[in-house]
């Protein structure tokens, strides 16, 4: 693929996790992110977006939610657990993705906040239609992903240079 042509980045944060005793990096879904996760999938579906890469945090909630929304895809891209995902800073999920080979033209990205807010946020240099706005006034909660483009290599995926074209959250 030619770094020419748009690529297409998906943020996608965990579902609703429920607080077990357990350590906060195995915490498990809850019921509503379960039904969530299985919606989140859909809509990604629907973007008709053709992942090539899906990296997703270690962490149980993020493990659980990929599995439940990656059954609604109509092809599973390959997918990398990646322990740096995890409570990862913009800065830190940027090197993640700087790592990306150029071959991949879309990649999808699960993991924490503040971490898909900030990236989000970050990235997004301009907006289209409502996109920006409607994001401002959800946040990030569980479940919700942010889909942005931007051109050139992995390599070269720095603030500013992506354009926020969807936003996506479950209900309240």
């Amino acid at each position: 693929m030619s770094v020419a042509e748009p690529r297409r980045i998906v943020l996608f944060r965990h579902a609703k996790a429920d607080w077990p005793q357990v350590t906060d990096h195995e915490r498990p879904l809850a019921e509503r992110g379960r039904k969530d996760a299985a919606e989140a999938g859909r809509r990604l579906a629907d973007t008709g977006i053709s992942f090539d890469l899906a990296l997703c945090s270690t962490a149980t909630r993020t493990r659980e939610t990929w599995k439940l929304a990656v059954h609604e895809f109509p092809q599973r891209p390959r997918t990398v657990y990646e322990e740096r995902i995890y409570e990862a800073s913009p800065g830190e999920l940027i090197a993640v993705l700087n790592e990306t080979p150029d071959a991949v033209q879309n990649a999808l990205l699960i993991g924490h906040n503040p971490g898909m807010q900030g990236l989000a946020d970050i990235l997004a240099g301009s907006a289209e239609e409502d996109a920006r706005s409607r994001m401002a006034g959800r946040g990030f909660p569980t479940a919700a992903f942010a889909v942005l483009s931007f051109t050139g290599s992995w390599k070269t995926l720095e603030p500013g240079v992506a354009t926020l074209l969807d936003y996506w959250a479950p209900a309240d």
